[in-house]
């Protein structure tokens, strides 16, 4: 990896910055302070924001499930159509060529 010399400040803020985002996650502190500004910006909307943040996990997960039953069916009719065109060749004979 080519690294480009810079200050050793700019260096270590960069390393900062980047361990930040990589490998931060809110402990429980943090959740209940984003709980309190959640309940502070939406207040009475919040259980119909949850409620269509869940409807809209159902409809995604519909969404995947139906997707990979197409691949599936595919790949079923797509083996099904192999299987009979293995069926419907002869086998290679040595009489054959003669």
């Amino acid at each position: 990896m080519l690294t480009l010399p810079m200050k050793r400040s700019t260096q270590r803020t960069m390393n900062t910055f980047h361990s930040f985002l990589g490998f931060w996650s809110p402990g429980p502190l943090e959740w209940v302070v984003i709980a309190i500004v959640a309940v502070l910006l939406f207040g009475k909307r919040l259980p119909e924001v949850g409620r269509s943040l869940g409807q809209g996990i159902v409809e995604f997960k519909k969404g995947l499930k139906g997707a990979k039953n197409e691949l599936d069916d595919a790949v079923k009719k797509a083996d099904k159509e192999a299987d009979k065109e293995a069926a419907s060749t002869k086998p290679y004979d040595d009489e054959d060529k003669a």
